[in-house]
């Protein structure tokens, strides 16, 4: 069973910049597709970006496309997400996951293991 750890959540001010990671432990992280996935408070799961297997194939969802970058690193088993021009609008828990497919997985329930979550908070 994969365990995921976020870090690098905190304050910036619109327009700013943060850099989540993701630290995964009790397996490879090789084998399985990451993402991110946010949630605002009163509100879903919401799709953020996602990277699969192969470290090469990415996707976003268009509220973050040409602001948010991920990636990662195998040989250290944590994932990354560099968000730039930050906007009142990101602030939400981050969420990051695991999953053994990379298919559909703009679908929050493709996700098989999640971490505890991280808090971004963009002020205006």
């Amino acid at each position: 069973q994969v365990v995921l750890v976020e870090s690098g959540g905190g304050l910036a001010q619109a327009g700013g910049s943060l850099r989540l990671s993701c630290a995964a432990s009790g397996g490879t992280f090789r084998p399985y597709s990451m993402g991110w996935i946010r949630q605002a408070p009163g509100k879903e799961r919401e799709f953020v970006a996602a990277i699969r297997r192969s470290g090469i194939s990415t996707i976003y969802a268009d509220s973050v496309t040409g602001r948010f970058t991920i990636s990662r690193d195998n040989a250290k088993n944590t994932g990354y997400l560099q968000m730039n021009s930050l906007k009142p609008v990101d602030t939400a828990t981050y969420y990051c996951a695991a999953a053994y497919t990379d298919y559909a997985l703009a679908d929050p329930a493709s996700w098989t293991y999640w971490g505890q979550g991280t808090q971004v908070t963009v002020s205006s």
